[in-house]
């Protein structure tokens, strides 16, 4: 539990991360009925860029530092609405202080009918998210291991949900261990759209990691990775990836016009790349929930 996220808060893997869950709560959202977001690794949930970890690293800079001040095209505009505008939010006198975890980005974008069940393990983010929600009905803090969240707490009484599953990968087995989470989460709610983030660094298993995601035989699996550097010469975050199980059916659409525009802004070298594919399933299938 030595995993800090505070230094690593709105890097490039956090702009694609947050840029997707940002359209995937939107798009719950077209239904009235109520839906419950489940994180099962919460964070903190609130960064400040200005603090003395944030400005060790300066990752932000050459994530949501690039771009929320862009000119975008009309298209990339609307997709990354959502998200940008959470950003703008939190800092009403301009400049980017302040960046939103996964769950406070997610509640900030709620109705009064939606519900956050969040979890995390290591004790002071745990008080410090618990102090961020508090008093918030709509939200449920919990001082969990995220990994057991995937079967004490599914289904969501809601019968809809999004369930976003992002380990910190401090140990040997996590991808493993992520394929095996959503095939329980899975098993106990098979309707519910699921967000897996995963780190893409030299020596990463991404080949045997999608070929086990695709033995679970999940119907409808959608594969997102953006690369910004290239993983020869490091041991650092090359890159990160997206499966999104249950995805709605205009997020294929939007990923193929949002990710050549992400791989241009935040690229450090030449060798930046970017991809959006199908493990299982096809682009035309009915919505999901």
């Amino acid at each position: 539990m030595n995993y800090r996220h505070i230094y690593h808060a709105g890097n490039f893997a956090d702009v694609l991360k947050h840029a997707v869950l940002a359209r995937l709560v939107t798009y719950l959202k077209q239904k009235d009925k109520a839906f419950r977001v489940l994180d099962t690794h919460a964070g903190i949930g609130l960064y400040d860029l200005s603090s003395e970890e944030a400005r060790k690293t300066g990752e932000w800079r050459d994530g949501i530092g690039r771009l929320l001040d862009a000119e975008l095209p009309a298209p990339i505009a609307a997709i990354l609405e959502p998200y940008l505008t959470a950003v703008r939010d939190l800092n009403p006198d301009g400049g980017l202080t302040h960046y939103p975890g996964s769950p406070k980005l997610v509640r900030m974008l709620f109705r009064p009918q939606d519900r956050l069940s969040a979890m995390e393990l290591h004790p002071d983010d745990y008080e410090t998210l618990h102090r961020q929600f508090d008093g918030d009905f709509q939200s449920r803090i919990t001082h969990l291991d995220g990994w057991l969240a995937l079967g004490a707490h599914l289904p969501p009484k809601e019968k809809r949900g999004l369930i976003l599953v992002d380990p910190p990968f401090e140990i040997e087995g996590e991808y493993e261990r992520l394929v095996d989470g959503l095939a329980k989460g899975y098993r106990r709610f098979a309707g519910g759209i699921y967000c897996l983030w995963y780190p893409l660094k030299k020596g990463a298993p991404i080949n045997d990691f999608h070929a086990a995601l695709k033995a679970l035989e999940i119907p409808k699996m959608l594969c997102v990775e953006l690369s910004v550097r290239s993983d020869r010469d490091t041991t650092g975050l090359a890159g990160s990836g997206l499966v999104i199980v249950n995805p709605p059916f205009t997020l294929k659409g939007e990923l193929d016009i949002l990710l050549p525009f992400l791989k241009a802004q935040l690229t450090q070298d030449r060798f930046a790349s970017a991809r959006c594919f199908w493990l299982r399933g096809e682009a035309a299938f009915n919505p999901g929930p």
